[in-house]
């Protein structure tokens, strides 16, 4: 009796007393299928020989083709990147994993010689940091085999490249973004790690999100004083 997956499984199941039983059941179910017609299996699996059939519709170069890419529909999240030179945003072909992170700044004073009368510190200033990006993906090429330009995905890299070099912040477009009001990010860090497969590119970007601030002050005007004008109120002589 051969020990298969499926013997394994009810074994697991039903303990280590079943797994014993099993050359039992096979020598008495092999007895009675000389007296019986048509035996009955009392065993819920037999081992039958599996073959695998290749269909002839494909040719050798087609078994090789990746996946496309997938569309903006068919995505959860998808994320579109776009400079001031862009004329339309880029969309990302394979929707990548976003994580978004930030930290809250106190200003905290304690008191001295509270005790028990006050437990913890006051808060006195509260604002908001930078929110931290982690944009990780990964591109594909269009076939499995081949030679490197055929297999690595060379103009998703040299697009990504772009953003990547581009000396301004980014508009990005995801729904998470614009439910915290991100527009706009500035990349701190970028990383193309190991990837099994010679036409995979994973990448990784972390950046910072970038929120416009106007610096530039407003001198208020000041009022005009004409000649002939009496400052603190009207002259006695002029009633």
């Amino acid at each position: 009796m051969i020990l298969t997956n499926e013997n394994v499984l009810l074994g697991s199941l039903l303990g280590s007393k079943a797994v014993q039983q099993i050359p039992r059941f096979a020598a008495f179910e092999n007895e009675v299928a000389k007296h019986v017609t048509p035996p009955i299996s009392i065993l819920p699996f037999q081992n039958k020989p599996h073959s695998i059939h290749e269909s002839d519709d494909y040719d050798e170069v087609s078994r090789w083709i990746t996946d496309k890419a997938k569309p903006v529909n068919d995505q959860f999240f998808p994320l579109s990147l776009q400079t001031t030179k862009d004329e339309n945003p880029w969309l990302l072909p394979w929707e990548p994993y976003i994580d978004i992170q930030s930290n809250v700044r106190l200003a905290e004073r304690y008191i001295a010689k509270a005790g028990t009368n006050q437990i913890g510190s006051i808060k006195e200033r509260w604002s908001l940091d930078d929110y931290d990006i982690t944009i990780s993906g990964a591109f594909y090429g269009p076939i499995m085999r081949g030679k490197p330009a055929e297999t690595y995905p060379i103009k998703d890299m040299e697009r990504l490249k772009k953003y990547l070099m581009s000396a301004e912040a980014i508009q990005v477009f995801c729904e998470p973004f614009q439910i915290l009001g991100i527009s706009r990010i500035a990349i701190t860090n970028m990383s193309f790690p190991f990837t099994k497969g010679e036409y995979v590119q994973a990448y990784q970007i972390r950046a910072k999100s970038d929120f416009p601030y106007d610096l530039i002050y407003k001198r208020k005007k000041k009022p005009s004083l004409y000649v002939g004008d009496v400052i603190g109120g009207t002259d006695e002589k002029y009633k």
